[in-house]
């Protein structure tokens, strides 16, 4: 019920990536399917059905936190037919979430990142050209898996040693890069020249000159931390919260890495300073005064 005006909003008035969207309108179409087994709708659906889903789900061994995102998924679209006068009643506003137990991610260590990114590799070769690119980028800015996705030629310039970051929301932010990223994305764009067929504007390609995808993004980073690092969880976004953790360990500002993550608020950002706590006791122990040398 009213799923093409729905989808136009998450983009256009929302502004969420198309990863976002088609996450929020997978559930909401999954819940459609449970609807159907109970010959109902989407415009006649009770709260009480959306508890009946939720029980599925977890009998089904869905975590908490999934289904949790769920909910919040139906949250959206019940809010959203409630405001355009679609329907009469939110159903959702019955609704209490979940408990959800807070995933700590463990970030790389700085000799793991080095590792990596100081071995030798295939100057001649677009993959370990490519891959080692997209992998220091992510490094060294701290952008979303989704914004590397949207990241375009014209939003890299490499003359001035920065690039346009396209966040959340349509938010623009500037991050620079170092001598070290520029040499790399150069030499990136060489093997570029050789697979680019279509002219296509994205600055990662495949090496069939199509623009990277989300699942690609995933496996690079995956396959390549793995030779390096024994975590469990490897992914662009444990690279993210890496970044942050190593400038925090660094002694950089708060508020500065939260306008290079392109965070909306400080508490966003604060996340991340549980990992660097060691990194702050030391700083403490060495410029307190009372922390005096028997």
């Amino acid at each position: 019920m009213h799923i093409p005006e729905y989808k136009n909003y998450l983009t256009l008035e929302k502004h969420y990536s198309v990863h976002t969207s088609e996450s929020y309108l997978r559930d909401l179409n999954q819940f459609k399917e449970f609807l159907e087994d109970y010959d109902s709708a989407l415009g006649t659906a009770t709260y009480n059905m959306v508890r009946q889903w939720m029980a599925q789900l977890m009998e089904e061994g869905m975590s908490p936190r999934s289904v949790t995102r769920k909910m919040s998924s139906l949250k959206s679209y019940f809010k959203f037919l409630r405001n355009q006068g679609f329907v009469e009643h939110n159903i959702m506003t019955l609704h209490k979430s979940l408990k959800v137990s807070k995933k700590i991610q463990v970030p790389f260590s700085q000799k793991e990142v080095s590792e990596l990114l100081d071995t030798d590799y295939d100057l001649s070769s677009f993959i370990e050209v490519r891959d080692r690119a997209l992998i220091e980028l992510l490094y060294v800015s701290g952008m979303r898996r989704a914004e590397l996705l949207s990241l375009t030629l014209a939003s890299v310039d490499l003359e001035a040693s920065r690039m346009n970051i396209i966040g959340k929301r349509n938010k623009q932010r500037i991050v620079p890069l170092m001598n070290s990223t520029v040499k790399v994305m150069k030499n990136y764009l060489k093997v570029r020249e050789v697979v680019d067929q279509y002219n296509d504007q994205s600055f990662f390609l495949t090496e069939k000159g199509k623009p990277i995808y989300a699942s690609l993004i995933y496996r690079i980073v995956n396959h390549y931390f793995r030779k390096v690092s024994l975590k469990t969880k490897v992914s662009p976004h444990v690279l993210r919260h890496t970044f942050a953790t190593h400038l925090l360990d660094k002694g950089a500002d708060l508020n500065a890495i939260k306008e290079l993550l392109g965070h909306a608020s400080l508490a966003s950002t604060q996340v991340y300073t549980h990992t660097s706590m060691q990194a702050l006791k030391n700083v403490h122990a060495a410029a307190h005064p009372r922390n005096k040398k028997s």
